[in-house]
């Protein structure tokens, strides 16, 4: 475990990164305002899940291979920004039929929204590199079991992120309920949300492994 001092100080700097809107809220807003706050809690828990994973590579070193290595890194980069962008384009082909369903017909499954945050944490390639270049910054060497440190720094990470994200969530939930009274303006922030996850895809496309 780390000291208390390093948790703390870890804590408050994730809680600072965190309330800072980057992919993660990006991509809660767009599928709340796509899909109503259920999706976007959902899609928050998913999303924390798929950085299990993350926080498991980077202890174990896998993390920083992946981010040393140009293709392995840009394959992630691809296969997470492609998947964005079907969500997003899929969204906004169906919003107008979602709508009709939404209320003539069961809602979208729970464990879908839940798998579908899952992939987009697990592919996240800004994850990869913020825990491969900021975790070890937390670690106390001289204590040993580093990659127990940082397992345990990474979950408390996630954590906080999952707490933050959700006030995303049914802030941009509830902000799309205004628009419920009227078939075509739900459609339209439907369209929206879809457009968010479109160009957050074309944003991860550009990140570096620096």
């Amino acid at each position: 475990m780390p000291a208390l001092d390093q948790l703390l100080a870890f804590a408050l700097a994730s809680l600072v990164l965190i309330l800072i809107p980057g992919p993660s809220v990006l991509f809660v807003i767009g599928r709340s305002l796509a899909h109503g706050r259920r999706a976007g809690i959902l899609s928050v828990l998913g999303n924390g899940l798929g950085g299990l994973p993350v926080v498991l590579a980077v202890s174990l070193g896998l993390g920083a291979i992946v981010a040393g290595s140009a293709v392995l890194f840009t394959i992630v980069k691809v296969l997470g920004a492609g998947y964005l962008v079907y969500l997003g384009v899929q969204a906004m082909r169906h919003a107008s039929i979602a709508v009709t369903a939404e209320v003539d017909g069961p809602e979208e499954s729970p464990w879908r929204a839940l798998g579908e945050g899952f992939v987009v944490g697990a592919t996240n390639p800004k994850t990869i590199v913020f825990f491969v270049a900021v975790l070890p910054q937390f670690v106390s060497f001289e204590s040993g079991a580093i990659g127990s440190q940082m397992a345990v720094l990474g979950v408390l990470f996630l954590l906080i992120a999952i707490v933050c994200d959700s006030g995303w969530a049914l802030l941009a939930g509830t902000a799309r309920q205004w628009f419920t009274g009227s078939p075509r303006r739900l459609a339209a922030v439907r369209r929206s949300g879809g457009a968010m996850l479109v160009g957050l895809g074309g944003i991860l496309l550009t990140t570096s492994r620096t």
